[in-house]
C-alpha cells in the first residue's frame, strides 16, 4: 500500500519545521531524522492553520 503523497506542501512543511524548531533536521530534506512526536506536532500545527483559515472564511460577508 503506498502512502498518500501531497497533502501538505513541501513549503508549509518547511515553514513548520522552523516555527517549531526542528528546521536544522530537515533542511537537506532528509524528513527521517525528525522524531515521532516533532512530526506529530508538526501535523498539530498544521490542523490549527487549517481551522483558523476555515473560520476567517466563514466570517468574512458573502457576496
Amino acid at each position: 500500500m503506498s502512502r498518500r503523497n501531497g497533502l501538505m506542501s513541501e513549503r508549509l512543511k518547511y515553514e513548520l519545521a522552523k516555527e517549531l524548531g526542528f528546521y536544522d533536521k530537515v533542511k537537506d530534506g532528509d524528513w527521517g531524522n525528525i522524531t515521532t512526536r516533532e512530526a506529530g506536532n508538526m501535523v498539530k500545527a498544521a490542523i490549527v492553520r487549517a481551522e483558523k483559515i476555515m473560520a476567517d472564511q466563514e466570517e468574512l460577508p458573502k457576496k
